[in-house]
């Protein structure tokens, strides 16, 4: 683990009250002579931010997952992500191989958990989007210990993005491919007071499933990333980007990986799934909208009789195969060459009516609201067909000030995706206005943005942007870049004498929550 402490040199009032932000992404791509194929197969390395009287200490450590080890111990890569497939050594007898290829009809799954930090009470774990997930210290980023889904709630896959309310509550959705009768897509809540106090047991146990909802195709369910949340309601898009089960269960024998098992239908449609996450019932009406890729929601919210809910688009899914570490490595000038069709993120909002009259004349838009070009016509079957209305092309990893979720907001964040899987620009883009700022750096790469407010802040705006950059030009150090959030004017930076990678995803964390952590040792399999 790698500890230095830099200095902002100002008073910033949103974090003088002290926090961590804590991120996570790939961080080691080869072991002993092995390499990853793609960069989200890199095993997770945990980074963190401490920010007290003016100053920053930074922190690194892998996450000592199962993977991690298994790895180390063999000094090669011995167990398969989404792009890389690891096979048996052909070395072994042939009662070993055999039993390896028997194992990978139903795979188990990495815990290779890179993609976010989460909290499920006042629990932290590195998840991605498999059945395990690993619980960290978030002031030391120890390794505590890995739980099983599985053994809480009937589902194999849960997203790594999951929703929290204003009473502490985590809302969250997983898929039940295998093994747990009907295939269906899982929402659920883990309650605020789900720690254990006597640190033995994991939040997960008082975990309450709000509502099953069945796949359109038993063997093609829908990928998803993400989900959307109102005051009142989930909002489920089931996108044309698929999982091919069959593909799934032969992958090992057809020499695919994870990633190879995803497709995207440009035929097909995308259904909006509107469900009461109080009584977890789906509203009847048949919502839905052209073939599209989404990963990430932005926010939604219910205004004056709708649903509003915004979230970023592609026509297509070549984003993953940009980040192959083949791809990623080629020189910019080739790298464009070979992504001209690259579709561009495209942030998106779509206006569901939730008061729908059965007299209104076919082919008219039910949509009332000002402000949006945002359509929903009503169909001669009853159904709804749902046209966006885009806000903005070229930004990806967004975010908000976290107490708008759910609620009608302006103002959001997000990376600069142009040329490059990678972003060399942050953005704010204002809703109302129809604008956006930018901030950016030769040669330096920002990561995700991430909102923190101003204490006691009643601005939507009022606080500040915390980014990690890293840069390609060597007398550049990475540094943590502080940003006023209403003007997008740099404020404060501390520089990091240390090589830092970049990364996907994670959380602020104020001090008096960041002191809490429930010890659960590991859970069996």
């Amino acid at each position: 683990m790698e500890i230095f402490k830099g200095h902002t040199g100002m008073d910033l009032k949103p974090i003088n009250s002290g926090g961590t932000l804590l991120r996570n992404g790939p961080g080691l791509f080869s072991v002993g002579n092995s390499e990853y194929n793609h960069w989200f197969d890199g095993l997770s390395l945990i980074h963190s931010f401490t920010f007290s009287n003016g100053e920053v200490t930074y922190r690194s450590k892998f996450l000592k997952s199962d993977t991690y080890k298994r790895n180390i111990k063999a000094d090669k890569i011995v167990v398969s992500e989404f792009g890389t497939m690891i096979y048996p050594d052909p070395c072994k007898n042939i009662f070993s191989r055999a039993f390896t290829h028997l194992q990978n009809v139903i795979p188990d799954f990495t815990d290779n958990n890179l993609i976010n930090i989460i909290r499920y009470g006042q629990d932290y774990y590195a998840s991605s989007e498999v059945n395990y997930i690993n619980q960290i210290d978030p002031n030391t980023l120890e390794t505590i210990g890995r739980i099983n889904y599985r053994n809480h709630i009937a589902l194999n896959l849960a997203t790594a993005h999951p929703h929290y309310d204003e009473e502490g509550n985590t809302y969250n959705m997983g898929t039940a491919i295998i093994g747990f009768g009907q295939p269906k897509y899982m929402i659920f809540k883990v309650p605020a007071d789900a720690s254990d106090k006597n640190h033995k047991k994991p939040a997960l146990r008082k975990v309450q499933q709000i509502c099953s909802i069945p796949f359109r195709s038993s063997l093609f369910p829908s990928y998803f990333h993400s989900f959307g949340m109102t005051e009142n309601y989930i909002v489920f898009v089931e996108q044309s980007f698929k999982l091919d089960i069959v593909k799934l269960a032969t992958a090992y024998f057809r020499g695919v990986n994870w990633g190879g098992c995803l497709k995207f239908d440009q035929d097909d449609i995308t259904y909006f799934h509107i469900i009461n996450r109080k009584t977890g019932k789906e509203i009847s009406t048949r919502f839905h909208a052209d073939a599209l890729v989404v990963f990430h929601h932005i926010n939604a919210y219910e205004d004056d009789g709708h649903v509003v809910f915004d979230l970023i688009s592609y026509k297509d899914s070549n984003l993953y195969n940009m980040f192959y570490l083949e791809n990623i490595k080629k020189e910019t000038s080739n790298f464009i060459q070979s992504h001209k069709s690259f579709s561009p993120p495209s942030c998106q909002r779509f206006v569901i009516p939730l008061n729908i009259n059965k007299e209104s004349p076919r082919g008219s838009n039910l949509v009332t609201l000002a402000g949006t070009t945002a359509q929903a016509i009503l169909q001669e079957d009853g159904s709804i067909y749902c046209q966006p209305d885009t806000l903005f092309i070229g930004l990806e990893l967004p975010g908000i000030n976290y107490k708008f979720n759910t609620k009608k907001y302006r103002y959001f964040y997000g990376s600069r995706l142009e040329w490059s899987p990678h972003p060399n620009k942050i953005a704010k883009f204002d809703i109302i206005e129809r604008k956006h700022v930018e901030w950016v750096q030769k040669n330096c790469y920002p990561s995700e943005p991430v909102f923190v407010a101003s204490p006691g802040a009643v601005e939507e705006d009022d606080g500040v942007i915390l980014s990690s950059v890293v840069s390609s030009d060597p007398s550049i150090s990475p540094f943590m870049l502080v940003l006023d959030a209403k003007t997008f004017e740099e404020i404060a930076r501390a520089s990091i004498p240390t090589t830092v990678h970049m990364d996907l995803h994670g959380l602020f964390i104020p001090a008096k929550m960041a002191t809490v952590c429930y010890v659960v040792p590991n859970e069996p399999t």
